[in-house]
């Protein structure tokens, strides 16, 4: 596409689709010489005065010339980016590299000139904040560290664009023209705002699909029955509040209604905007329905259509193509393969889904990827008398489907300052860009509590991830690290959020058990020392307790500083004394209400209406009057449902469980919940060492990638790697004879170490390729012959020379950089015992003084660093020091992809570092540090 004088070629990665300030879409990618009839286009919609503030004067129309430089780029030190939709440029950026001078220049110059054109139609959508991310990211991959920019002072909005980037940058003024100076080096307010501006962005490019002022239904057949008329019928049943629309190629020209919605035969033939449009027509069907939608200004697709990535490579590459197409108009889409949307919100009503019936509006949010599950959470959630069922039900639920598009960090970013969500639940079979959900995980957690059912196997055929190298249970860990609730089944996410809807979180983990039942009270005790909880002894309240027994109880426990929640547990009694449903419902929600800051939970048996009383109070039917009564249940709510005791307005809100299990796991989760809420008030911070030389580090790694792609450096590259960083290894001399073993420890001191460097012996003292404590040359030849008689000739084991270290544990620090999970870095004892168990902890990176505090504690065997059976305990803070050193390392050089140091001697004062190995990669062109980007999966 370039012509032979350029030095590079297109460079395919710098494409990217991005989201707008007002959640629309755009392309970025390079401009080429193809694109010189587009460019004059766009130049022609712009205003004389955007023309004017460009080129600081009166150009109406760009010269053969103009076309000819703005086209042709070395992709180097000539750079052009464009923003499309609908395949024509709406917003042009492009810098040239210039000198000391102020003139053309090549690298090593790293200074470059920036300007920027945006069409006036879409000005104010964010997209020069875009571009400049973009632009910025390509000049640091060519070496320019720094951006000039000469901008007219009338020209607010474009200065605005460089000021509030949150670069380091300086301001003149000169010749009636502002020059804007700015270091191209991320800050961490150049971050924050890059975050800030994606939640905006991708929270209302959601908002727009789940707040629709209207809908169309594409593919609604004329008879009863099929999934068109049945989206159809649901958003009539539902009582959406919008305008809503019926198409089909397939009516007649003369039917201009069906089932009371205007029909359309186009999405073209509807005079008024649509804002979602609802897919439900045969896969070979979507491409003219996505066009149509496109051409007239639809904001967002749900496709229900199946036949995509789920069914092959051939529906894999349909899936693209479609994603591709609705992005190129500026809509984003939910599915392929979805069951749809639900927003309950009165102002709403949205039921654009398979689901039948519309659920109670409530306060929890719910995202699942498979159809079926959703089916199965909305039911759950409906059914339950004693839980989430008049309790709070769901505010918005998404079905992503395939997840093509719109995934569950979109929707992430849409709950984290929702007001009507409370709780986020998520079923997540495969998690596309983990880094980046940890990350919004981490922001909504410490906002909302986030519970999470991630699926443990192969991601389903139609999501396409990067795969992790991390085990199951280390991605388990990294998520609860980063505040997520992390359970195993969907009954346990419903008995968490049903929890968390309505009651506060717990203070600590003593709770106060009272019931009528002394036996139900035993289990709940177990079920608590089980779950990590400390329970006090339980109150046998016998059964003859009536409701004002329950209250007064629940009311003195709720007193006592000793507890911070209370389990109530409760079985069915007979006698004129035996408390109804209502009533004890009534007594324990007024003993709650007198005491909100702690949790209440009921653990009921076979108590028909008792659970639905705690908890009803937010039916949608008309009441009649302000005390408690009895309705039926809904037909569909399951043959275990029992009927519904409605409370009056404000009532206390108690959940209620089946089983003491349940109750007490999910007050477990609520409890290490809360604990992660207080720690990450004070997340700690990432220390500054004095002695870290990161552009030295940087120079060498450049000229280390010069030799391959993927390169493991020797020990002498790696030691002098790992020195930038404060991290000394002890040496070790290559020993290939019993002479040249014997120089070496003269050269080093005696006592030394013996070691054998082999693969399959390194690291292998269990094996006896080590031999320890040689104090003269005697015993170091002795050793040497033993070594090799056992184990073969010298240039088989590569034994080395080491001095000794100081006595202390053996602890192993690693750094990898998964390519779904990121840079983690993970701590151990070193041996073959904890290799066995497992028992390794780790932290992404980059690593905090709180986190490598907590790192090093996490470990089964921890108590082996602190002085266990009387021993002497090590200096824990070296080796915190050590690790957030190495947590440097990785995440300032993205290059670094792995880091072993093995052994790490921890002694009581210092330790040593006997082994390490470093490999290094070039960097990856787009991750979660980079420019803001839609994936593609």
């Amino acid at each position: 596409m370039q012509s032979a004088s350029d030095r590079h070629e297109y460079p395919a990665h710098w494409e990217a689709d991005v989201v707008l300030r007002d959640g629309g879409t755009a392309r970025v990618r390079p401009i080429t010489v193809d694109d010189a009839e587009r460019l004059v286009s766009f130049y022609e919609q712009v205003s004389d005065e955007s023309k004017y503030y460009r080129f600081f004067a009166p150009y109406p129309r760009l010269s053969a010339k103009d076309v000819h430089r703005f086209t042709h780029h070395d992709f180097v030190d000539r750079v052009g980016l464009a923003a499309t939709v609908g395949g024509e440029f709406i917003a042009t950026v492009r810098y040239d590299r210039i000198g000391a001078d102020g003139m053309a220049a090549s690298a090593p110059a790293d200074e470059a000139e920036v300007a920027f054109l945006v069409q006036d139609a879409h000005q104010g959508r964010g997209v020069a904040s875009a571009l400049l991310e973009h632009i910025a990211a390509v000049a640091r991959e060519r070496g320019i560290r720094r951006f000039a920019a000469e901008v007219l002072p009338a020209n607010n909005k474009m200065i605005k664009v460089f000021t509030d980037a949150g670069y380091t940058q300086k301001r003149s003024f000169e010749d009636g023209v502002v020059r804007l100076e700015f270091d191209l080096e991320p800050t961490e307010r150049s971050l924050a705002v890059q975050r800030a501006r994606e939640q905006r962005a991708e929270a209302h490019s959601v908002r727009r699909l789940l707040t629709p002022g209207s809908v169309a239904v594409v593919g609604v057949g004329r008879a009863p029955g099929g999934v068109g008329r049945s989206v159809l019928g649901n958003l009539r049943e539902a009582g959406f509040t919008g305008r809503l629309y019926a198409v089909n190629q397939a009516f007649p020209e003369d039917l201009k209604e069906l089932d009371g919605v205007p029909a359309h035969r186009s999405i073209r033939d509807i005079a008024e905007p649509v804002d979602l449009a609802v897919v439900a027509v045969r896969a070979e069907q979507v491409p003219a329905a996505v066009a149509e939608c496109g051409e007239h200004g639809v904001q967002g697709l749900v496709v229900l259509s199946a036949g995509y990535a789920e069914s092959g490579p051939d529906g894999r590459e349909r899936q693209r193509e479609l994603v591709r197409h609705a992005r190129a108009y500026g809509m984003r889409i939910i599915g392929p393969n979805a069951f749809g949307v639900i927003n309950t919100s009165p102002d709403v009503r949205l039921n654009a889904s398979l689901a039948p019936e519309m659920p109670r509006p409530g306060r929890i949010g719910l995202f699942a990827q498979s159809g079926a599950i959703g089916i199965a959470l909305l039911s759950r959630l409906h059914r339950r008398g004693g839980g989430v069922t008049g309790v709070t039900g769901v505010s918005t639920f998404v079905s992503s489907g395939n997840r093509a598009d719109v995934s569950g960090n979109d929707v992430l970013q849409y709950w984290y300052d929702d007001p009507d969500t409370d709780v986020a639940l998520m079923y997540l079979e495969s998690i596309g860009n983990p880094r980046k959900f940890t990350r919004l995980a981490r922001r909504t957690a410490a906002a909302k509590p986030l519970v999470v059912v991630q699926g443990a196997g192969s991601a389903p055929q139609g999501h396409a991830v990067r795969a992790t190298r991390l085990p199951h249970a280390t991605v388990s860990a990294l998520l609860r690290q980063a505040g997520v609730i992390r359970v195993d089944t969907i009954t346990e996410l419903v008995d968490a959020g049903l929890l968390l809807a309505r009651q506060p979180l717990p203070t600590g983990p003593r709770v106060a058990i009272l019931g009528n039942s002394e036996s139900l009270g035993l289990l709940t005790y177990d079920a608590c020392l089980s779950e990590g909880l400390r329970p006090l002894p339980p109150l046998d309240l016998t059964t003859e307790a009536a409701a004002e027994d329950f209250h007064a109880a629940l009311a003195r426990a709720l007193a006592d500083e000793t507890c911070d929640a209370v389990v109530v547990t409760a079985i069915p009694a007979i006698g004129e004394t035996s408390p109804g449903d209502a009533e004890l419902a009534q007594a324990l929600r007024s003993a709650a209400a007198a005491a909100p800051a702690k949790p209440v939970l009921v653990v009921h048996v076979e108590l028909g209406g008792l659970a639905a009383a705690l908890s009803a109070a937010a039916s949608t039917a008309p009441r009649a009057e302000a005390t408690p009564r009895v309705r039926a249940a809904a037909q569909d709510a399951g043959p275990q449902q029992a009927p519904v005791v409605e409370a009056p307005e404000g009532a206390h809100l108690i959940p209620a469980y089946p089983a003491a299990e349940r109750a007490v796991r999910a007050l477990a989760e609520a409890v290490k919940y809360a604990q992660w809420r207080r720690e990450a008030a004070d997340p700690g911070r990432v220390p500054e060492y004095e002695d870290i030389d990161e552009r030295g580090a940087a120079a060498l790694i450049d000229g280390l990638l010069t030799r391959g792609q993927g390169l493991t450096l020797g020990a002498e590259e790696t030691g002098e790697l790992l020195g930038r960083y404060g991290v000394r290894i002890r040496r070790a001399i290559p020993a290939p004879s019993p002479d040249e073993a014997a120089r070496a420890a003269a050269a080093l001191g005696y006592p030394v170490a013996l070691k054998a460097t082999a693969p399959h012996l390194r690291h292998r003292a269990d094996l006896g390729g080590v031999r320890l404590d040689l104090a003269d040359e005697e015993q170091l030849r002795r050793a040497y012959a033993e070594l090799t008689e056992l184990f073969g000739k010298p240039q088989e084991l590569r034994p080395v020379v080491q001095a000794m270290a100081p006595r202390g544990v053996d602890t192993v620090v690693r750094a990898v950089i998964d390519p779904a999970a990121g840079a983690v870095l993970s701590f151990g004892l070193a041996g073959a015992a904890s290799q066995l168990l497992g028992d390794t902890a780790h932290r992404l990176v980059p690593v905090t003084d709180r986190d490598a505090t907590s790192l090093i504690r996490s470990i089964r065997t921890a108590p082996l660093l602190f002085g266990w059976r009387g021993s002497t305990p090590v200096d824990t803070r070296a080796l915190e020091e050590l690790l957030l050193r190495v947590s440097r390392l990785v995440d300032d050089h993205p290059e670094v992809v792995a880091v072993t140091l093995e052994p790490v001697v921890v002694a009581p004062h210092g330790l040593s570092v006997l082994g390490a190995s470093v490999r290094l990669a070039p960097p990856p062109a787009r991750d979660d540090l980079g420019p803001r980007t839609l994936p593609v999966y």
